[in-house]
């Protein structure tokens, strides 16, 4: 395994409308990452991956871009992003900025001039086809809802966009399109960032010419999966991107890649892949169904254990993977992957155990650290994010009563990772002196940061004990770079692994279930490394685990 800096290392995403608010307008803002860097680096944290503050109309809470080279005001200026890049570098961490390329906003100056003129040169920046019968080009079906095209208001011309109508997508055959998105990456690589997190990148490749797939709801539509899975050619682009852009700045690069298949992962996460890393996804997608997020079981731990294993036997032959349980796509972790009932302190400390001691760099998500849980609304009228606001109608078009659907869309829900942060007790969680932009959750006042901060066994300071030991120069080699290796596969709940270096072996043995559970350990083990319960109870070689115990072991 070739070594590389930021394999050592730990990140964490901030999205900064829900991360701190400095100046009490209910929204948060970079000033406001730059007065928690402390708290960060405190934690351990090396790599701040910050979700997208380029100026946007928020149709899709910024992953909309109307200018790619400013700062929405209501997260700063171009200023505060310039002290943030200096202040971060003085604590020797690095700076990550989302880089969303498949699309832009309908309000980007490009398609106010392709609106103007749709046959005209910006109108060849995006995908645009005239449609006098009104006869769609193909019946994909966006990720957020309908048809991919949207008709320009007074022409028969229509536009492509593969989410929300107010993304139209960017026309990478177009090289000229490209050359303006390398001159862009460039000159935020030259300001000082570290790299990009990635953001639907594989779909900036589309099956041409367009054509339909077998329909699979009433709406006479398809899933856009089914065009990803035929594309060909991906790679063509991105080893441009690279070859313009991150390898001559040493970037980290980490792809948000759905649907890559396992031929194509050399090339995306290999020695000369494109990326550095790429997110593992696969338990986040393990239940997913075409019907939509009402017909979702969700997943078991043990399904959990399985899509980790599976992954780390898939992906580690060919690159390093980027572990996460959230992110700002998702609903919280503990609320996701621990079982209805049974989520406290220590069943997120074993889910914090297995997911920081798997082979790949972690990334935790902010408010992970101290482990908040998704927030019940009350109403479809408390959603912000469009994504769930389809997904209910989804629900209610299959025949769900309105509660049934808003029950089916609260498990998954997007808002669930974008209440703000819980740094303490006082109104708002401490995050505002203002109305927060979307409802504090309100257990807040038993989770927060300042509550763990002062307890020494909180579920923040085991994670900066993880943290601490994935850098400690005694376990480093073997946490890193060393093997993984399953055991006890077919206990059942009980997700065991050893991490194996030349020097060293690691075992993870964690119990993921309320009911206790008892291994016989192959060797002696030398010493405890760490341990979610006080104490470990052993008779001979029997390890006897209560419920929910993690234990890390070197044998």
């Amino acid at each position: 395994m070739q070594k590389n800096w930021w394999k050592e290392k730990v990140a964490y995403q901030i999205y900064p409308k829900s991360f701190y608010d400095t100046d009490g307008n209910g929204v948060g803002d970079l000033r406001g990452i730059i007065d928690k860097l402390d708290y960060l680096k405190e934690l351990g944290v090396d790599i701040i991956w910050i979700s997208p503050c380029y100026c946007s109309p928020f149709a899709d809470q910024g992953y909309d871009i109307s200018d790619y080279y400013n700062i929405d005001p209501v997260f700063g200026d171009m200023a505060d992003m310039e002290e943030l890049l200096v202040e971060a570098k003085k604590r020797d961490m690095y700076i990550l900025m989302d880089l969303v390329v498949n699309h832009c906003s309908d309000e980007h100056e490009w398609f106010q001039k392709a609106l103007a003129d749709p046959t005209g040169k910006y109108g060849k920046y995006f995908y645009i086809e005239e449609c006098p019968d009104g006869k769609l080009p193909c019946n994909w079906r966006s990720y957020f809802g309908g048809p991919v095209w949207e008709r320009i208001p007074g022409t028969d011309y229509y536009y492509f966009h593969a989410f929300h109508k107010k993304q139209p997508d960017l026309n990478w055959e177009n090289p000229q399109v490209r050359r303006e998105i390398y001159k862009m990456m460039n000159w935020w690589l030259d300001k000082g960032l570290a790299g990009f997190r990635i953001d639907a990148i594989i779909n900036i490749k589309k099956v041409l010419p367009f054509k339909d797939y077998p329909a699979d709801r009433a709406d006479g539509l398809c899933s856009i999966q089914h065009m990803l899975e035929e594309a060909e050619g991906v790679q063509d682009f991105l080893q441009e991107m690279a070859d313009q852009t991150f390898r001559p700045h040493a970037a980290f690069t980490v792809g948000e890649v759905f649907d890559a298949k396992e031929e194509e992962l050399p090339e995306f996460i290999g020695e000369h892949g494109c990326f550095s890393s790429m997110f593992d996804f696969d338990p986040t997608i393990y239940d997913a169904t075409e019907c939509g997020w009402y017909a979702r079981k969700g997943i078991t731990p043990e399904e959990f254990k399985e899509c980790c294993f599976a992954s780390q036997a898939k992906y580690s032959k060919y690159g390093f993977l980027s572990n996460i349980i959230e992110n700002h796509d998702e609903p919280r972790g503990v609320s996701r992957y621990i079982p209805e009932g049974e989520c406290d302190e220590r069943s997120k400390k074993l889910l914090a155990t297995v997911s920081l001691i798997l082979r790949g760099l972690p990334f935790i998500y902010q408010g992970q650290e101290i482990g908040m849980e998704n927030l019940e609304f009350q109403s479809i009228d408390e959603i912000n994010d469009i994504n769930t606001l389809d997904e209910y109608q989804v629900a209610l078009d299959a025949g769900l009563s309105p509660e049934d659907a808003l029950h089916s869309v609260n498990r998954f829900s997007r808002d669930n990772a974008r209440t703000p942060v819980q740094w303490d007790d006082s109104p708002n969680a401490g995050f505002t002196q203002g109305t927060p932009w979307l409802r504090v959750n309100p257990n807040y006042k038993t989770i927060n940061v300042a509550e763990q901060l002062q307890r020494e066994d909180s579920l923040w300071h085991h994670y900066r004990k993880l943290i601490a030991l994935r850098k400690d120069p005694s376990y480093a080699e073997t946490i890193v770079y060393g093997d993984l290796k399953p055991i006890w596969e077919e206990k059942k709940n009980l997700m065991a692994f050893y991490r194996k270096s030349k020097e060293q072996t690691l075992l993870v043995v964690a119990n993921y279930q309320k009911e206790p559970q008892s291994v016989t350990l192959e060797q002696v083990y030398k010493k405890v490394v760490l341990n979610n319960y006080v104490n470990l109870n052993t008779k001979d070689s029997e390890l006897c685990l209560e419920g929910y115990q993690a234990v890390i072991l070197e044998m």
